[in-house]
């Protein structure tokens, strides 16, 4: 079993890179099994179907992007604010730096209207975004930040960090380089991290 789940990770992680550089209906099994050094019968043994296997990837990738949200969640009265969501707004930022292909994979999805994600998004994202609302409004309710719109500011936060991978290259040219180096993404979490603050007017306590 060991075997097995390791050679799927193996295809899965091939598939991510596929996916997002060709969509899910320009991507093909054959590349991907060639990619993962396999024959297309041997993949579609762990894998059926492209689609069970784009499932996979994306499962895969919402369990990383989930995971790396889970700090703001997980805050405690003893943690300040602005410490929180400088973490919050690192872990996206890092989930971009270090998980490109990931990132650009789950975008392209949402962006063709979720067809065949649509459901585990709601599943899965939902819930999580609700406990993260329920933080902000403590820490509202306590007076420790300025009322704001939760939800929407998420939103904004999502959009900015992911943009560091989704929008790398436009950046790269931008700045006259192959490409983003770790002090942009610094510089990024620098300015994303001072305009939340300043929305929020966080305290620090």
């Amino acid at each position: 079993m060991l075997n097995r789940d390791r050679l799927e990770a193996d295809i899965a992680a091939v598939a991510v890179r596929v996916f997002a550089e060709c969509g899910y209906e320009g991507a093909s099994v054959a590349a991907i099994a060639e990619g993962a050094g396999l024959s297309k019968q041997n993949l579609m043994y762990y894998f059926p179907t492209k689609q069970e296997l784009y499932r996979r990837v994306l499962d895969d990738v919402l369990d990383d992007w989930l995971e790396r949200m889970s700090s703001l969640a997980q805050a405690t009265e003893d943690d300040a604010p602005a410490d929180v969501l400088r973490a919050y707004v690192q872990a996206k930022l890092r989930f971009s730096q270090e998980q490109p292909y990931a990132s650009r994979v789950y975008a392209m999805e949402v962006i063709g209207g979720a067809r065949l994600y649509g459901g585990q998004i709601q599943e899965r994202v939902v819930p999580v975004l609700k406990r993260d609302i329920d933080v902000f409004e403590r820490w509202i309710a306590a007076g420790r930040i300025a009322p704001v719109n939760a939800t929407h500011l998420l939103f904004a936060i999502w959009a900015m960090t992911q943009s560091y991978a989704d929008f790398a290259a436009q950046m790269a040219l931008v700045l006259d380089r192959r490409q983003l180096l770790k002090k942009d993404y610094q510089e990024a979490e620098d300015t994303i991290v001072g305009l939340v603050l300043a929305l929020v007017q966080a305290h620090g306590t």
